[in-house]
Order: structure tokens, then C-alpha cells, then sequence
């Protein structure tokens, strides 16, 4: 999706996809990356998610990603927290105690901007692209973060001719076929969650898998 997409959904408060409460998955499968505390971890297309919240309780330096300046805003103002605004040719970076947003398109930013990155949370980002740009995605995280670190990813996969994303039908088998050469991919848990998705049933899905994987690095020869 083209930023001004997401800037207007955010700016007409069009955000159904975001949540006010942790993800439990990623409480629950986090602790399987054995990420040290300490770590940076990276959260593309963050938005305003709790998790960020969660994963800095955790004692994790993060580092999100939003093109939303609205978005970016009210995550610090909701939650009570202080940042120090830098603008930056790329990007306006938010800087506050142990959560830093990068305020800008992610398909744009250098790894010189990340830092050095040691863990990624992908909990919507993937899926909230179309398929045209689910590789490019895929591509430009393999050139802001090194191959050696893993990834937990979320992904929803429904019947697509019932539904137009976001968010994007995302199947087990395009997850393998995008991150297969670089991860060895586990799926963690995967369940059909229409029942708790009422939003989607009116939609007219007739079924929502969610799933839960995660990437470990494959060790080079």
C-alpha cells in the first residue's frame, strides 16, 4: 500500500486492525527465540501496538517503524511516555527511554538508521501488504537487518476471493517460499479464529487462519 493510504487511515481514526491489549501470541511464543534481554528488537509497521510496550517491559531496547505520524504521536501521548523528536532526511526519529520510532516509509529508511538490529517482531507487517509488495518487504528487511537474527512473524490466510486486504491472505506456503532460503521456518500455532472475529465474518469470510512462525537463521556450510 502506498503511505497515503495508511496516513489517511490514521488520520480518520480507521484503525480496526489495531489492538488495546498485548497480542498474545506474542507473549506466549516470544521466549521460543531465546532473545537476551538487552537485545534491539525491530517492530516494522508498528503503529500505536502495546507490544512495543510489552517488549520494552521485557527489557528489550525497540525499535519501531510507523509511517503514521498520528500514529507515532498518540503512542507516546497514550502511554504516558517521553521522547526526544530528531528530524532526519529519511525519517522523524522519536527517541525515548527504551522505545525508539522511526516516523517514515520503511521501504526508504537505511540500516544505518536501524542500528544494529538482533531480533524482529513482525506482528501485521506482512500481511498488511499486497502481494506485489510482500517480496520488496522481504527484501528490504534482508537489507536493514542481518540474515543471522530471528524473526516471529504473524499472518492471516483466508479465502481471498471473499475478501479484498488489508489485511492480506498470507499462506504457509508463500511464508516458506519468501523466507525459506535465508530461515528455517516452524510454525508455532495455527488456528481458524472467525469466531472471534466478527468484523471479518461480516466481511463474509467463511474461515481465518491465524498462525504463528518462527524464523531461525540458517547456519552457512
Amino acid at each position: 500500500m502506498e503511505p497515503e493510504f495508511w496516513h489517511e487511515r490514521w488520520e480518520n481514526n480507521l484503525i480496526g486492525f489495531h489492538l488495546d491489549e498485548v497480542n498474545p501470541h506474542l507473549r506466549a511464543h516470544w521466549g521460543s527465540l531465546a532473545v537476551e534481554p538487552g537485545a534491539r528488537v525491530l517492530v516494522p509497521l508498528c503503529g500505536k501496538s502495546l507490544d512495543l510496550i510489552w517488549l520494552a517491559d521485557q527489557g528489550y531496547e525497540v525499535i519501531g517503524v510507523e509511517v503514521s505520524p498520528v500514529a507515532v504521536k498518540d503512542f507516546f501521548a497514550e502511554n504516558h511516555l517521553r521522547a526526544n523528536r530528531i528530524e532526519n532526511q529519511r525519517c522523524d526519529i522519536w527517541r525515548g527511554e527504551s522505545i525508539t520510532l522511526l516516523c517514515g516509509d520503511l521501504f526508504i529508511l537505511t540500516a544505518q538508521d536501524l542500528g544494529v538490529i538482533d531480533a524482529v517482531y513482525d506482528r501485521g507487517s506482512l500481511i498488511a501488504l499486497p502481494s506485489a509488495l510482500r517480496r520488496r518487504y522481504v527484501e528490504t528487511l534482508d537489507t536493514l537487518v542481518s540474515a543471522t537474527v530471528p524473526h516471529l512473524l504473524i499472518t492471516l490466510d483466508y479465502d481471498p476471493a471473499k475478501m479484498d486486504g488489508p489485511p492480506f491472505a498470507v499462506s504457509d506456503a508463500e511464508v516458506r517460499e519468501l523466507y525459506g532460503q535465508h530461515y528455517q521456518i516452524d510454525c508455532l500455532e495455527s488456528e481458524d479464529v472467525l469466531a472471534q472475529n466478527e468484523r471479518f465474518r461480516k466481511r463474509g469470510l467463511d474461515w481465518l487462519q491465524e498462525s504463528v512462525f518462527r524464523l531461525t537463521p540458517l547456519k552457512k556450510p
